[in-house]
This record gives C-alpha cells, structure tokens and sequence, in this order.
C-alpha cells in the first residue's frame, strides 16, 4: 500500500524540539513532506495539546511517538520507518524491516534516545542538517523563493 493510500496518513510526529538532533530530523523531514502525510507537534510548544493514546509526557520523552489518521499510537523505530516512507526515502529505514536488523534496531533505538542530548553539534549537522539543505533547496524557485512548511 502506497503512503498516500494507508488510513495512517497523515501521520502526527510527536518530537522533542529541545534536542537538535531531533529537531534536525524533523525539518529534515518538513522540508521533503511534498505531499502533506506528515503533521509535527513540538512537545515543548506551548500550544501542545498532549501525547496520544495512553501515552504520558515522560513516554514522549523516552521514544519518539506518533498517531495515525486512524487513531493507532506508534512509537519508536516503527515512526522512523512510516515517516520515511511518507516522504519517499523508505530505502533509509529499509533494513530495519530484515529479520535480524530490525529487532537489533528496535532495541538500540531506546539507548539512542536515551543519549540523544550527548552527541555533539558537529555530528548532528552532517546526518540531517546537509540533507535538510539539499532538500530545501529543491523546492526553491529560480527568484529564491522556498516553498517551506
């Protein structure tokens, strides 16, 4: 099933703006989201009207989250995978779907995001923020202008 089909879509990220690895992901994310399956909610703004489902602020803290169109709570690598998919770069998360990488994924994840605030800026800015440029760049017209969320 394509993305734009999936009764996931669009598909809220709930994120943690507060930490530039995630927020580099994110408007890495924003700026490839050409058609519109991806709605973000910063954990921390002050319009935040709350984590999904069952889950608590501290869930939000621990592992990225996200709620489908039809109401399903995903959390973990699984939203890296459907976010990815959204915007066309399925290949990226690819092999967490192979039988021995994925569950290894799945469990590494929550150290990661346990750390996340560790890695330092010079390594966040080459995984995301390079990417994030190009991809900004490309919906740019030739007068500048950016079509940006």
């Amino acid at each position: 099933m394509t993305p734009t089909a999936d009764p996931l879509y669009p598909l809220t990220l709930y994120y943690d703006s507060r930490c530039p690895l995630c927020t580099a992901e994110m408007q890495n994310l924003m700026r490839r989201d050409h058609a519109g399956l991806l709605r973000f909610a910063d954990i921390w703004a002050a319009d935040f009207a709350g984590p999904p489902g069952s889950a608590t602020f501290g869930d939000l803290l621990a592992l990225i989250h996200a709620r489908g169109a039809d109401g399903r709570v995903l959390r973990g690598v699984e939203v890296f995978r459907r976010a990815y998919e959204a915007v066309g770069l399925g290949w990226v998360t690819a092999f967490t779907r192979w039988p021995v990488l994925g569950p290894l994924a799945d469990r590494a994840y929550p150290v990661l995001a346990r750390n996340r605030y560790r890695l330092p800026r010079w390594l966040v800015a080459p995984l995301f923020e390079r990417a994030s440029q190009r991809a900004a760049a490309r919906r740019c017209d030739a007068n500048g202008r950016c079509d940006l969320p």
